[in-house]
């Protein structure tokens, strides 16, 4: 199996525990492929860089995950097809950071 990170951004008209229940969907049919979601970060509700489907704010989670490409193909597809995900992006990596990402990290601007 292969180690992927996914970011998704979901609509801002939905509440945080709709993009839950997104993130659960989307892992189940991982777990359907024999895949399985290592972790799993829910950035928040964040601004976007530019306006996206009329929106200037989404919500922003990431998904370590380790899977076969088959399982990941039926994942992006699915999200494709849901009209709450508005941008994805997969990317394959050689190994999961077991650190949490750059954006869960409190910054140290004062140091």
């Amino acid at each position: 199996m292969a180690f992927y990170e996914c970011v998704y951004l979901a609509r801002p008209e939905i509440t945080a525990a709709q993009v839950e229940n997104l993130t659960t969907s989307f892992s189940e049919v991982l777990e359907q492929g024999g895949g399985i979601v290592v972790s799993r970060e829910y950035w928040g509700l964040r601004n976007l860089a530019y306006r996206m489907n009329k929106s200037r704010k989404a919500h922003y989670v990431l998904l370590n995950i380790d899977a076969p490409s088959s399982a990941m193909q039926e994942m992006e597809r699915i999200m494709s097809l849901n009209e709450d995900v508005m941008r994805r992006l997969v990317v394959r990596v050689e190994a999961l950071s077991e650190e949490p990402s750059i954006m869960m990290k409190k910054s140290h601007s004062e140091e």
